[in-house]
């Protein structure tokens, strides 16, 4: 008798909150791919209807949902109407790359808002359905590298990634008495459509290519992948996490010493 895949998540709901694009999209490809109904919830509600009818079209359970996390509302409603998820990412984020003492209010408070009390609130809702449903879940947070270890010019990004790191921890010992897992994943140098132009010019690559055992920069699906084994039941005992998709980046570092033999 042929044994299920400990990957596999058909029958499960997945709500990908930030799925229009770049890591979010890759992620809710995979989802789909691997059996989940997965829901692609953004801002951008045309572009997320198009993704979810191509995905229908290749027999995958997929659609679409408007969420603003801008809005209280909007997070509200979602929450109410996707009670039954059984598997949350938290993708949704923005950026801005400037020094500290040049950011404007309103760009502080729109990358706050959207990159972590969006997400919190969203997250908060969500995790309380698990609970009162009584068969577990998974959170999975998108974090950064700036969760982990600091570049110049992100400082409200980092601030709000270091903040999505430190929530995983504290629900992960919060929920997992409900046999909920909550993780992060930490993407590193990974190409898209907030950082395409950034990298650019060639002195960024051959810096990279200097520094980092992986030489080449990342793509959204190099994520994907892991999203999936962190939202399937192979990944029941691991909990508490942030784990980098990087290269290599946080861990390693190339030097010019070659041995002479």
């Amino acid at each position: 008798m042929p044994k299920t895949s400990p990957f596999d998540l058909t029958g499960k709901v997945c709500l990908v909150a930030g799925a229009s694009r770049g890591i979010g999209l890759a992620i809710a490809r995979e989802m789909a791919a691997a059996g989940a109904h997965t829901v692609l919830a953004s801002r951008s509600a045309d572009k997320l209807k198009k993704e979810a009818a191509a995905l229908t079209a290749e027999g995958y359970k997929a659609e679409a949902c408007e969420l603003d996390m801008m809005s209280a509302d909007s997070i509200r409603q979602v929450a109410a109407e996707w009670g039954h998820t059984d598997i949350l990412v938290n993708v949704a984020g923005t950026n801005a790359r400037k020094r500290i003492q040049d950011f404007t209010k309103e760009e502080y408070e729109r990358i706050m808002q959207t990159n972590l009390h969006g997400i919190v609130d969203l997250t908060r809702q969500i995790g309380v359905r698990m609970i009162e449903r009584g068969k577990g879940g998974k959170v999975i947070h998108i974090g950064s590298l700036m969760s982990i270890l600091g570049l110049p010019y992100l400082a409200v990004y980092a601030m709000t990634k270091s903040a999505l790191w430190g929530l995983t921890r504290v629900l992960a010992a919060e929920w997992g008495k409900y046999n909920i897992q909550v993780n992060c994943i930490a993407p590193g140098f990974i190409i898209t459509d907030l950082n395409r132009e950034m990298w650019k010019p060639k002195h960024m690559t051959d810096w990279l290519q200097g520094v980092q055992a992986n030489p080449n920069a990342g793509t959204p699906e190099d994520c994907a992948p892991l999203a999936v084994f962190l939202a399937s039941p192979g990944s029941d005992y691991i909990t508490g996490q942030c784990i980098a998709v990087d290269g290599g980046y946080s861990t390693t570092r190339i030097w010019p010493f070659e041995p002479s033999a």
